[in-house]
């Protein structure tokens, strides 16, 4: 048992540790924990062994027995005790930890050598080279393969007794070996604190507030390159932090950037730069269509006019049978003419009630042919003298289209005449203005009328170039339901497609789609054709040019800064409230004219309307109307249905909404009946004008009237019970109502007011007694009737002032 016991206390542990093998195998646990993952991908059926749970050993980790000597085998020739030979324990002296067995061999190989004193020289030349050989990272890939060599050669100690001065020469060139891991730590502070000279690298631009993120994508760095740089300048920042615009020029500085700043609104100028000199050059100048405006006065026939043209009827659609919107359509020739084969001309078709001059004005402003449209019945009205002026002042050329020649009481010579009072000669007349009796109805003298425009047209030598970035104006914009915004555009330059982006005063738009007059997709807009876009990001104002940009992003960021301009101005002119106040007058009197505007009577409405034009004229209409006991205030406009969010506006400023021609979304009749708000709506102007002047009447306090009903003379006084008395009467004139109010004449003097409390004749109750009857009347505390007083009926009435 004793002997068991000895045999058991002499094996080794059960477990042993990585850190226990390294030390028994004479290297350190790094490179232990290198040749297991080497020993893992050679054998990897030891992988689950090794890394248990799938981690890799640590130094504290279990040696497993498992794997034990298969590894031992795998690392025998990569351990540095196996390797090394007994012929050469010098070199392994100093690395080896177990300095007892060199020292064994070296007795023996020294007696050898001839010259015992000459072999310890290099001895001591050992002694300095472990300094540098002692450090662990380097030191056990080096030496390996100069150990190769020196077994193979036993006649070694002769040569270099031979040469002990050239010994200490080498190991002086053995420092440059350690250069090399100095090299790159004196590059990596060059890399990261390199300073190039301010501007070397050019100039950056960016737009407040600089995010790190944004700013070192600027620079093109990582954004961890931009915080270290700001942590030396002591900013504690992170990649989504903002920082200040002098801490962002000192690190573009360091970077060899000059850094530009510009704040928002100061990049407005240069957009109008971008028009090139090229663009206008004749030689890329090509024919276009004309544009052709027609005007007149309403109900002259300029609908019908060129609903002959498109061979539609746009007049029946109409509410009123009047033309209320504006519209652009293009027309082609179809005559007989071979040089007009294939040309086409567009036209835009204007209002003509009163309401739409602002309509009519803008119609005309972009034309280049005005059709002047009198009917030969009518000659000219007021409406056809304002379409004379807007020609005049905008169209470059005036065709006088007279219309209804088949009408009844036509009178052709009468229209020249009154053209020719307004300095508008017709050409048969020896003048320059072209005119063609024409009827809409019955297609008399439409081809010559249209011949007409084109030759107008030669003349003018109408050219545009169709290659440079597309400009044009805005006719009519609306608020379409599935479509959204919308807008019809006539293209003055360049060719529209899908795709573009273009700013168009506040708004901007990337085309969706282009649409033609009678919906069908256009695949690009050229000079001089009306078309429908799609794709606004809100709905532009009528009127307004729109410019063609590189992409959306600088549309938006152009269209935001006018927006920003123009908001401000509006703050601006808020400033100074509307208080009634003049120049001139004292605080007093200031507040006295504020208190005497908040004591009037306000009507608070909200436009909605179909289109931009439309809610244009219909705000400009109720402008219009002059009252001194109602003021008009207008809350807000817009187009499109009335929307529940137009309900809930209305009702916070008290206001009522009027539409024209608008259709109402799902929900909002409900809501009108729930929070009281009254909506007006019809779909012509000059009615929907009427019902908000009743409106206006509604709010001022009725006129109270008193009206006579009739009289009754008291012929004799009867007792009533003990204390009341009744008045026998003959009503002589009218009639007498119970319940009416009633006085009492005597002598001419009024002594009693009461009403009528008791109307009897005969022994029934009466409601009423006409003229020429008898009856009692007792009025409401008074008896003191006598033979002779007249008691007179009278009613209230309560009238509606006039504005």
């Amino acid at each position: 048992m004793t002997e068991k016991k000895k045999s058991e206390a002499k094996k080794p542990a059960a477990t042993q540790r990585f850190s226990d093998v390294a030390k028994e195998l004479g290297i350190e646990v790094k490179a232990l924990l290198a040749l297991v993952d080497q020993f893992v991908v050679a054998h990897p059926d030891y992988k689950d062994y090794v890394y248990t749970e799938g981690k890799k050993p640590a130094a504290s980790s279990n040696f497993g027995k498992t794997y034990r000597d298969d590894f031992l085998t795998f690392a025998a020739d990569k351990l540095p005790k196996k390797a090394e030979p007994a012929p050469e324990p010098v070199v392994e002296a100093p690395k080896a930890p177990e300095p007892a067995k060199p020292a064994a061999p070296v007795a023996p190989v020294a007696k050898p050598g001839t010259p015992p004193p000459v072999s310890l020289p290099p001895r001591p030349t050992i002694a300095p080279t472990p300094p540098p050989a002692a450090r662990p990272p380097v030191a056990p890939v080096i030496p390996r393969p100069t150990i190769a060599p020196t077994p193979a050669k036993a006649d070694l100690p002769p040569i270099v007794i031979s040469t002990p001065p050239s010994t200490p020469a080498r190991p002086a060139n053995v420092p440059p070996v350690v250069r090399p891991p100095i090299a790159p730590v004196v590059n990596r502070p060059a890399a990261t604190g390199s300073q190039a000279a301010p501007g070397s690298k050019g100039a950056i631009t960016v737009r407040p507030p600089i995010v790190v993120r944004d700013f070192a994508i600027a620079l093109n760095l990582k954004p961890f390159q931009v915080i270290g740089n700001l942590m030396e300048l002591n900013k504690v920042v992170s990649v989504s932090s903002v920082i200040e615009e002098a801490d962002a020029r000192k690190v573009a500085e360091r970077h060899g950037y000059t850094l530009e700043i510009r704040h928002r609104g100061e990049g407005v100028q240069p957009v109008k730069k971008v028009e090139k000199p090229s663009e206008d050059d004749p030689a890329l100048m090509t024919p276009r269509p004309p544009v052709v405006c027609v005007l007149g006065h309403v109900d002259h026939g300029k609908t019908t006019l060129l609903d002959f043209f498109r061979k539609t009827n746009v007049v029946s659609g109409e509410a009123g049978g009047i033309t209320q919107h504006i519209g652009a359509y293009s027309v082609s020739y179809q005559g007989e003419k071979p040089e007009y084969k294939g040309k086409t001309v567009t036209f835009l078709d204007t209002p003509g009630h009163a309401a739409f001059a602002k309509m009519r004005e803008r119609g005309a402003s972009v034309t280049d042919v005005a059709v002047l449209v009198v009917a030969a019945d009518d000659g000219f009205m007021p409406q056809t003298e304002e379409a004379l002026k807007f020609a005049q002042k905008h169209a470059s050329a005036i065709v006088a289209a007279i219309n209804k020649v088949d009408a009844k009481g036509a009178n052709i010579d009468r229209v020249k005449q009154q053209m020719q009072q307004r300095n508008l000669t017709p050409e048969d007349w020896g003048g320059e203005t072209i005119t063609s009796p024409v009827s809409a109805l019955k297609g008399t003298g439409m081809t010559e009328l249209l011949e007409s425009i084109l030759l107008q047209a030669e003349v003018l030598d109408l050219k545009a170039n169709a290659k440079c970035p597309a400009q044009g104006v805005v006719i009519e914009s609306q608020m379409e339901t599935g479509r959204g915004p919308t807008a019809t555009v006539i293209v003055q330059k360049g060719t529209l497609k899908p795709g573009d982006s273009f700013v168009c005063g506040e708004t901007w738009c990337k085309v969706r789609a282009l649409m033609d007059e009678r919906g069908n997709r256009m695949p690009s807009a050229a000079p001089g054709a009306p078309a429908l876009v799609l794709g606004w990001d809100a709905v532009p104002a009528p009127g307004t040019k729109f410019k063609t940009v590189k992409n959306d992003r600088e549309a938006r960021e152009i269209a935001e800064e006018a927006a920003l301009a123009a908001r401000k101005a509006a703050e601006a002119a808020q400033q100074a409230p509307n208080t009634g106040a003049r120049p001139g007058m004292s605080d007093l009197e200031r507040l006295m004219a504020a208190l005497v505007q908040d004591k009037g009577k306000v009507l608070r409405v909200l436009l909605k309307a179909d289109v931009n034009g439309t809610l244009e004229a219909l705000e400009g209409c109720l402008l219009d109307i002059k009252s001194n006991k109602v003021r008009l205030e207008i809350v807000g406009g817009s187009v499109g249905p009335v929307s529940q969010s137009d309900v809930s506006l209305a009702e916070a400023s008290k206001a009522l909404i009027v539409a024209f021609d608008t259709k109402l979304e799902n929900g909002v009749q409900p809501q009108l009946k729930r929070t009281g708000v009254r909506l007006i709506t019809h779909d012509i102007i000059y009615e929907l004008i009427t019902l908000v002047k009743e409106a206006m009447t509604e709010l001022l306090d009725p006129e109270v009237r008193e009206n006579k009903l009739g009289a009754a003379e008291v012929r004799a006084v009867f007792p009533l019970g003990k204390e009341h008395k009744v008045a026998g009467c003959m009503v002589t004139e009218g009639l007498i109502r119970r319940a009416a109010k009633a006085r009492v004449v005597r002598g001419g003097k009024i002594i009693h007011n009461g009403p009528v409390e008791t109307l009897r004749r005969f022994k029934d109750d009466a409601s009423e007694v006409k003229a020429g009857f008898e009856c009692g009347i007792k009025l409401g505390g008074y008896d003191e009737y006598q033979p002779g007083d007249i008691i007179e009926a009278v009613e209230m009435l309560q009238t509606r002032p006039s504005l």
